[in-house]
């Protein structure tokens, strides 16, 4: 029985690494969606987000390498909050086995 508690330690551990490391890129990485204006014949794109009670609106511009850029980044984001989800559920489990 000891090995098994020793290696869900090691689990706990090891999710706890992981947790820190992906809320670490979190803040780094833009959060919000993009969301596109159509002036006469162009295209100007804008990056909407929330923070706390105020909605911000960043101008991006034409649809370029910044675009694509900050797209690319918003969806490594949702993929990274999936993840954090993820080993949200599972380092609840692990402390449940522990405390038993």
């Amino acid at each position: 029985m000891n090995l098994l508690i020793r290696t869900v330690q090691k689990e706990k551990e090891r999710i706890d690494y992981m947790l820190g490391k992906y809320l670490q890129q979190l803040k780094k990485l833009p959060k919000g969606s993009i969301t596109a204006k159509n002036v006469g014949t162009n295209t100007y794109y804008y990056l909407k987000y929330r923070d706390g009670k105020k909605v911000f609106t960043d101008y991006l511009g034409k649809d370029g390498e910044r675009v694509q850029f900050i797209r690319t980044e918003l969806e490594r984001r949702s993929h990274i909050e999936a993840m954090v989800a993820h080993l949200r559920v599972e380092q609840s489990l692990v402390d449940k086995v522990l405390e038993e």
